[in-house]
């Protein structure tokens, strides 16, 4: 995994330990995505989607998106990520509508974490408004 300045100089301002989990959680997202990350404003995008809804309002997106934030990391990869029944055996954690929220890596399970990443990337890509703006997913 290539990490530019940017994402560096990132990395370089988290707590030691928040730093560690965040890196953890870096390679585990490069390893599902192949994406190497970029920083978008705080949030570290593993490839990068536009949405275009029906009413033509339109953004873009991370494929899966990593965020330090200070009540705990944000993990962004679903439209609905309470629909998966894998959460059952993730650990600790709380949820959004699309992120996860957990204090440290050692709250979770990664292989569950990377079964509910796989899943939801797979279901947001088939989402029909949905367009992938990088072509090694």
């Amino acid at each position: 995994m290539k990490l530019n300045d940017d994402v560096l100089g990132y990395l370089n301002t988290l707590d030691p330990k928040r730093k560690q989990d965040m890196v953890v959680l870096m390679e585990l997202t490069h390893q599902i995505t192949g994406y190497d990350p970029t920083l978008v404003g705080t949030i570290l995008y593993f490839g990068h989607l536009t949405y275009k809804y029906k009413t033509g309002r339109s953004g873009v997106m991370p494929l899966v998106g990593i965020s330090s934030r200070k009540q705990a990391i944000t993990i962004y990869m679903s439209y609905d990520i309470n629909q998966y029944e894998d959460l059952n055996l993730l650990g600790k954690y709380q949820t959004g509508k699309g992120c996860l929220y957990i204090k440290k890596t050692e709250d979770v399970s990664l292989d569950v974490l990377e079964e509910l990443m796989r899943k939801a990337i797979k279901d947001t890509l088939a989402l029909d408004f949905i367009t992938v703006n990088e072509v090694n997913v």
